[in-house]
């Protein structure tokens, strides 16, 4: 079985898993890192959300292969103790409901903030739009949007 070495929260990380493996097993299965959830296992739902080199990637379709060299971030590594802008405002808004999709709503809010510190209602819209959630609590994620950015969105 083959190795693959890339940077996960900041830290140099190898493991072995076949090349096909979908990022998602290899941080839950073989990393123990439970943060990151399965949803739809197509891509389609969020749940999975991770930054692969900064940008928010659907870690159910994503090859371990493909993460070679690069740095992925994962719930688990956005701030120790909720501290992080998004958390702190997701929390305030009590946006989670059932709290499934919440990880990885939180790491695509935070790959939007990076990309646009003040987010329009209709940045969130679009960049929010894919990923779901059941309990549809979209306008408290939308709050907490803009809660965040106010407060001085991401580090």
């Amino acid at each position: 079985m083959p190795s693959f070495t890339f940077t996960l929260n900041g830290k140099g990380t190898t493991v072995d898993a076949h090349a096909g493996m979908p990022l998602l097993w290899v941080l839950r299965d073989t990393l123990g890192l439970t943060g990151t959830k399965f949803g739809c296992g197509k891509g389609l739902c969020g749940s999975c959300t991770v930054h692969i080199d900064g940008e928010a990637a659907r870690s159910c379709i994503t090859p371990i292969e493909n993460v070679t060299g690069a740095s992925v971030l994962t719930i688990e590594g956005l701030s120790l103790n909720r501290i992080h802008p998004v958390q702190r405002a997701w929390i305030q808004d009590e946006v989670p409901q059932c709290g499934y999709c919440q990880s990885g709503q939180i790491m695509t809010a935070v790959a939007l903030l990076k990309k646009h510190p003040k987010p329009t209602d209709a940045e969130i819209d679009e960049s929010m739009g894919n990923n779901l959630c059941r309990c549809g609590t979209y306008q408290r994620i939308r709050r907490a949007i803009h809660r965040a950015s106010a407060e001085g969105g991401v580090r």
